[in-house]
């Protein structure tokens, strides 16, 4: 695994062991109050970035350009953003960083919308899906 599917699958591992980590601590300490947080972590952070891995590792061409880096930046930034948000939300310290990194991690999966339908007209013959 090379380019953004290699940083895609070492962050993928970053947020898993992260949350693994926070997971743990929660037993520990028999406080599950930023529980929803944690799962966003696992579910955001380690599934959906091992997904964007792999497809970009299985279609080399996808990964090619401006549009995946761009993919790698907001997806990013939108679990920097929404984990603390989303604790601070279960907090009651505002909502305003759950909503960017929110919206941030949307933009990121409308983003990979793209880069698929892309490549995967460019490897249809005529381009159509």
């Amino acid at each position: 695994m090379k380019g953004i599917a290699r940083y895609f699958m070492l962050l993928a591992l970053i947020w898993v062991i992260l949350g693994m980590v926070w997971g743990l601590q929660m037993a520990a300490t028999h406080d599950h109050t930023l529980a929803p947080a944690h799962a966003h972590l696992n579910l955001v952070g380690w599934v959906t970035f091992a997904i964007f891995a792999f497809y970009y590792h299985l279609v080399p061409a996808a990964a090619s350009g401006l549009l995946p880096k761009l993919h790698l930046a907001l997806a990013v930034s939108g679990v920097v953003l929404m984990i603390p948000g989303i604790a601070m939300v279960l907090t009651r310290k505002g909502e305003t960083l759950a909503q960017i990194g929110s919206l941030l991690t949307l933009f990121s999966m409308m983003l990979f919308a793209l880069v698929v339908w892309r490549s995967a007209a460019k490897s249809t013959p005529g381009g159509a899906i």
